[in-house]
């Protein structure tokens, strides 16, 4: 009767978190078993930090990419089909029918043309965009990159604003002239003269993108089209809408105006390679690391199986006093489950304070290796950025959990069938 009595212990008892805690300690006999926990914890803990952190850059490497992209473009770019020479010779009539549009902000008048920007010493090729004050104003990355000068006057001012990367090219600053040539100058019976003009530099800019911080020029609307000799036309709209991430229903919206021969591109349509590329990187990367925390769990499986064999004897001894085969079970669940948790939580601890400081962290090993690590050549932004998705991040952190707890089962499972008397026969 006592031995009934003492089975029918309530699920998860105190005595069973103490035995479970206990297999987690090291003693010298078992010390090989303890050491194989300690590698599933930490293998636990570098595969959910490593998810964590990799997808924590492929998101703040797309976030950071496209929000610059659209701080310095249009989210869609309207350019007229009926014209020979695609331009809008009446921009203003069209601009106010689309703005009259709900869901769209501003249409802005554009101008863009390729030229040679040149000083004694150097020359550089580069992309003018002619832009009104306003229109440059209502480009966030602009309107806030202003690193030295200023836009203010700029629609009178005849001068030109360059990026940051430009002025270290050709190593030039505020108040001094750059020359602009373009090869599309006037025709004469000699043939095409390119057209040449010095401008002075009242503006310089920082988008943050390497390839447009050295080689994107603004030039007043009005002198722009002097320059391209475009006379009141523009070469395209760009329109600015509420909401970006939904840009396809003000297209429609804008489509249902009854403009003529119109065709708009949409930020997503101009940007869909590099949004391809990067969602398969995401879905890739994630699949690969997720290996790291599947091995981990592998490892839970191995050293749990490993601590039943050498656990034997206690569990016959266990079994005999009256602890059930669920009690059993739950021992060794507990054993396995503290490592899966323990590390999964250590390991999303990590994480946030590696991303938090990943910058850095580069630059230190950048220093101490003397590798560029991230050269902004290639990956078109100068820092590295990581933005923690909590959403993804909880997909991850859930995944842990379950796959440590199902590591568990079987050798738990394992534990609750040993018979006592195999387990105490030969002792």
């Amino acid at each position: 009767m006592t031995v009934s009595a003492t089975a029918d212990t309530r699920p998860f008892a105190p005595f069973e978190w103490l035995l479970a805690v206990r297999y987690l300690g090291a003693r010298r006999k078992e010390g090989f078993i303890s050491v194989i926990a300690g590698f599933s914890f930490i293998g636990i803990l570098l595969g959910v930090a490593t998810l964590i952190i990799v997808m924590a850059v492929m998101n703040g490497f797309h976030k950071e990419v496209f929000s610059r992209f659209l701080g310095l473009d249009g989210h869609v770019v309207v350019i007229r089909m009926d014209n020979p020479t695609y331009l809008f010779n009446d921009h203003e009539s069209y601009a106010k029918r689309l703005e009259a549009v709900p869901g769209v902000k501003q249409a802005i008048p554009l101008v863009e043309g390729q030229v040679i920007a040149s000083t004694p010493a150097f020359a550089h090729g580069s992309k003018v965009r002619g832009l009104t004050e306003e229109g440059m104003k209502l480009l966030p990355q602009i309107a806030k990159g202003i690193k030295a000068g200023g836009i203010e006057g700029f629609d009178s001012s005849e001068g030109i604003a360059i990026g940051i990367g430009m002025v270290r090219l050709l190593n030039v600053n505020v108040g001094d002239s750059l020359t602009l040539i373009s090869p599309r100058g006037a025709r004469t019976p000699w043939g095409t003269v390119p057209r040449i003009k010095a401008y002075k530099i009242v503006a310089i800019f920082e988008v943050g993108i390497y390839d447009i911080d050295r080689s994107l020029i603004f030039m007043p609307l009005a002198e722009s089209q002097r320059f391209f000799d475009k006379g009141e036309a523009v070469d395209v709209l760009e329109v600015l809408v509420d909401d970006h991430e939904h840009v396809e229903k003000t297209v429609k919206a804008m489509e249902d105006t009854g403009l003529p021969a119109l065709r708009f591109v949409t930020w997503k349509q101009r940007n869909a390679s590099i949004f391809s590329v990067l969602q398969v990187e995401r879905i890739m990367m994630f699949i690969i690391v997720s290996i790291i925390v599947l091995v981990a769990a592998f490892n839970i499986i191995s050293g749990l199986i490993m601590l039943v064999k050498d656990k034997g004897r206690e569990i016959g001894i266990l079994r005999t006093m009256g602890a059930t085969q669920g009690a059993i079970m739950r021992v060794f669940l507990i054993t396995g489950a503290s490592i899966g948790v323990g590390g999964t939580l250590t390991g999303l601890l990590v994480a946030i304070l590696f991303s938090w400081k990943i910058d850095a962290i580069r630059q230190f090993v950048a220093n101490v290796t003397g590798i560029n690590i991230f050269d902004p050549q290639f990956y078109q932004l100068m820092q590295l950025p990581a933005d923690i998705e909590w959403q993804t991040t909880s997909v991850i952190v859930l995944m842990s959990l379950i796959l440590s707890i199902l590591a568990t089962l079987y050798p738990s499972w394992r534990a609750s069938r040993l018979d006592p008397v195999e387990a105490l026969r030969y002792e």
